[in-house]
């Protein structure tokens, strides 16, 4: 499979094809070598001119060509630029549209509807026209390019369900077979002179010392996945939901080691389950009092929050107090407003105002 090109590469490769002059396309590099990820000027038209020791004029020229390559809109210095540019490769002059873009971006990306409507004398329907438009275009026009090296994750273990018992398989793909070279063995049975006798005794240990070390670390990691599957068998039977509260010190103390090497063995870690991929650092979370006196895991929470959410009327979302009575009412989870809030950052969602829609 091909590599998906850069940006940067994508616009060179646009720009040495144009009929521009070669002192146009050495100002055109600079300015394409001074994009972030996702396609926007980060250095003013001024610095770039003193770079070159060109005018700034000339900057301004290069830069309108380069902001109609492909991706259109690229090398804008705001958002604002970015979409105008956007409406004028289409030739859409519509003068109330450029002011939504110019001048309330912010209202339109806070739902600020209602002011809109009567700053323009219109109604919902014809600002529900723009604001398609508007979300039609890409305020981001680099995003799209390969501008990072995907991370593919490789399970360090499995776990498979099997009758009523869960079986525990190691990943040893990415260990290496080691074992000791037998001409040096055969060095050592023929009586080598002092010296070299004892340097090759001195490696030979250090090379048992490395592949005990390896099979210990496997030994060390199949312990403490058996143990937070012990932990957390409800997880493993059926899902995110059921996991329950965890901390390094508990399964330390299942599997009689110190609480650093539980931490060390765990980082970078994942796990295969019968419900995805996880890092085995997820097992490990704190807890919230029920109603009842018992407790459940912060990430059942999280899981329930975000249940709850997807749930919702997003014309009338819920707000943070609201979901936390909702858990109180639903799984006697006591949780304060100030921790749904954080729980529901973590999650990546958007605060209530955010999430409301307005048509």
């Amino acid at each position: 499979m091909s590599a998906k090109p850069s940006l940067e590469g994508h616009l060179l490769w646009q720009l040495h094809l144009s009929s521009l002059t070669e002192e146009d396309c050495r100002i055109g590099e600079l300015i394409i070598n001074n994009l972030s990820t996702l396609g926007y000027l980060e250095t003013g038209t001024e610095d770039l001119a003193a770079q070159l020791d060109v005018d700034e004029e000339s900057v301004e020229a290069v830069l309108k060509v380069i902001q109609n390559f492909d991706p259109v809109g690229v090398a804008a210095r705001t958002p604002q630029e970015c979409l105008l540019v956007q409406l004028d490769a289409v030739g859409d002059k519509d003068p109330l549209l450029r002011s939504l873009i110019t001048d309330h971006l912010e209202d339109i990306e806070q739902h600020r509807y209602k002011p809109l409507l009567r700053k323009f004398k219109i109604g919902k329907d014809d600002l529900k026209e723009y604001l398609d438009v508007i979300t039609a275009l890409d305020p981001m026009p680099g995003a799209s390019f390969g501008n990072e090296i995907a991370v593919y994750v490789s399970p360090d273990a499995y776990v498979y369900k099997y009758e009523d018992d869960f079986v525990i398989v190691l990943n040893d793909d990415g260990l290496p077979k080691l074992q000791l070279n037998p001409f040096y063995m055969e060095t050592l049975e023929a009586n080598a002179n002092k010296e070299d006798s004892s340097y090759l005794h001195e490696k030979m240990r250090a090379a048992q010392w490395l592949m005990k070390s390896l099979q210990q670390r496997q030994r060390t990691l199949y312990k403490v996945v058996e143990s937070i599957v012990r932990f957390q068998k409800d997880f493993f039977e059926h899902g995110p939901s059921q996991l329950k509260p965890l901390i390094l010190k508990d399964v330390a103390a299942d599997i009689e080691m110190h609480e650093s090497t539980v931490s060390r063995i765990t980082t970078s870690k994942y796990v295969a389950t019968p419900h995805g991929i996880f890092p085995l650092k997820y097992f490990f979370n704190s807890a919230l009092d029920l109603d009842d006196g018992t407790q459940v895991g912060s990430e059942s929470v999280k899981v329930a929050i975000k249940k709850i959410i997807d749930s919702e009327d997003t014309k009338k979302p819920y707000s943070d107090e609201k979901i936390s009575q909702m858990l109180k009412d639903q799984l006697d989870v006591n949780i304060a407003r100030r921790t749904v809030a954080k729980y529901r950052s973590a999650l990546n969602i958007e605060s209530s105002s955010r999430r409301k829609t307005f048509f």
